[in-house]
């Protein structure tokens, strides 16, 4: 099969949402729908019974949340999809964002009841950096919810992007009798009793055909019928390239615990989404179909499985083929690499390959040789761009509890904030270690694996930080005049730049008016940094 045959074959997508819209149920019931498992186990609450496929970190099945990415692959009808499960915690929001780098489309799950949520709008936010096309998916329709119309008013106003509908509920909570797939006309019926998958839909040549009467009654027949031309007149017809573009988002309703809704929305995901697009770098435009491999690390995961000690990047391929046991240059150190056991993942099941092809998401197995960001090619000299790390919100110093485990807190924290669960600052004098994050909970899921995967006991001392800022100068003599001056707000970061950690937001903006020679960035990517 060519390069460009490969390439076709290909979806990958992240699925997004606020905690608890059922983002990880949706995606356990796609790994079902493929056939990639068998069974599925319900998240309620923080009770597990079977714990969720995607979640294999321990402390996620206690708390019955994502809180790391995970990786799931595939095949659909002659596709190969790559699902990207993200951690809807505000907390994690940045390795959300990371994420979102390495998809090419993206299902936002919105919960009926609730409607548009506060991280549904920080994530949207994200996507619409890119332009990365959205497909909605209405969860919880055998619920008691918000009306239809109502939520796609609210995803259009709220979110600032224009809908289209392309199935249509039938009723909702204790009426709801299921959906009508406006884009292939067919009617798929709600039994509240089943939960098996369910392949018995009604193909409907018309709305106006006797059969819906004599399937859902004639009243619900005749408000479907009305609801239907109400949605044909108010929205726009659906279109592929403003979808692809990011300008439409169609919109799917179903319950993702009772498995329904989720055939239309697959099917038509595998019609209608972008192959693997195209990615910048500091040289060039990348595109798929270039025959050299590139790639970049997008996340890591140190003890994917505890028992091993295993550390993992995640790559995702931009173009050409990678081919196992061949050497790849590792730009950043600049120098060859070859990797005897890639592997691709269905959730916690790792299995190796021989080769992989754009829009394809692997596991590298690491000693410590790379960092989020970092690109591998065929020899090229290039960076991808938009993986930046941003200026935590929130900053303690980590404090040992157990001296006799030094080196353990010491490799711990190291791994850890490799994974971008946080940022590690390195302060002088006494190498103390400011660790930052955007929520409070990283600093919990940090001291329990400290504990659990390390035999480190750790604790944490709030410091009073505003922001951490980049610095970079034309001038290297104010940089050095300026961190000599601030010594005690001056730490350095993992790649050993220097960060002004400013108090408040009136000494930084007094640092910048002292310093006008001086850029203070809150991104490490200063190209993109709107500082």
């Amino acid at each position: 099969m060519s390069l460009a045959e490969e390439i076709n074959k290909r979806r990958t997508f992240g699925i997004i949402s606020h905690p608890d819209a059922g983002k990880t149920t949706l995606t356990e019931k796609l790994l079902l729908f493929g056939g990639a498992i068998q069974s599925a186990g319900a998240v309620k609450s923080n009770k597990i019974k079977k714990t969720a496929t995607s979640d294999f970190m321990e402390i996620e099945k206690q708390r019955g949340i994502s809180v790391a990415t995970s990786v799931m692959a595939f095949n659909y009808k002659g596709t190969k999809i790559n699902i990207l499960d993200t951690p809807g915690h505000k907390d994690f929001a940045e390795d959300t964002y990371r994420t979102l780098t390495a998809v090419d489309s993206v299902i936002m799950v919105i919960d009926c009841a609730n409607g548009v949520e506060a991280q549904t709008k920080k994530l949207m936010e994200v996507c619409r950096m890119r332009n990365t096309p959205v497909i909605v998916f209405i969860n919880k329709m055998d619920r008691e919810g918000k009306d239809a119309f109502d939520l796609l008013d609210e995803i259009e106003t709220t979110l600032d992007i224009k809908v289209r509908p392309l199935s249509w509920p039938i009723g909702i909570g204790s009426s709801f009798q299921g959906v009508y797939n406006m884009y292939d006309k067919h009617l798929n019926l709600f039994d509240s009793n089943k939960t098996k998958i369910e392949n018995d839909v009604i193909a409907i040549e018309s709305i106006n055909d006797k059969a819906l009467d004599e399937n859902i009654g004639t009243e619900e027949a005749e408000k479907l019928r009305e609801d239907i031309e109400l949605v044909e007149g108010v929205y726009d017809g659906f279109d592929v390239k403003n979808y692809t573009e990011g300008n439409l988002a169609p919109v799917f309703f179903g319950s993702a615990l009772n498995n329904f809704g989720i055939q239309e929305l697959l099917d038509t995901f595998i019609d209608i989404a972008p192959f693997p697009r195209s990615r910048e770098t500091n040289v060039k435009v990348i595109n798929p179909t270039d025959e050299k491999f590139t790639g970049f690390v997008f996340k890591i995961h140190a003890n994917l499985d505890p028992k091993h000690r295993d550390r993992i990047a995640f790559l995702r391929i931009c173009s050409g083929k990678f081919e196992r046991n061949k050497f790849y240059q590792h730009v950043r150190i600049d120098k060859k690499v070859r990797f005897s056991n890639p592997t691709s993942f269905m959730a916690q099941d790792k299995s190796v390959i021989e080769e992989a092809f754009p829009g394809d998401v692997i596991g590298l197995y690491d000693t410590g040789n790379f960092k989020i960001g970092d690109t591998l090619t065929e020899g090229e000299k290039l960076e991808f761009q938009g993986i930046p790390s941003f200026s935590p919100e929130i900053f303690k110093e980590l404090i040992n509890m157990d001296p006799m485990k030094t080196k353990q807190l010491e490799k711990g924290i190291q791994q850890l904030t490799d994974e971008g669960v946080a940022q590690l600052f390195i302060q002088q004098p006494g190498n103390r270690k400011i660790i930052g994050t955007v929520g409070e909970l990283q600093f919990e899921v940090i001291q329990y694996r400290l504990k659990h995967e390390y035999g480190a006991s750790a604790d944490f001392q709030a410091k009073n930080f505003h922001k951490a800022c980049w610095m970079t100068s034309d001038d290297d003599a104010k940089i050095e005049e300026f961190i000599r001056r601030k010594a005690q707000y001056i730490a350095k970061d993992k790649d050993e730049n220097y960060v002004f950690l400013a108090q408040t937001k009136f000494l930084l903006q007094s640092a910048e008016g002292d310093y006008p020679e001086i850029t203070f960035h809150t991104t490490s990517e200063f190209k993109t940094d709107a500082t």
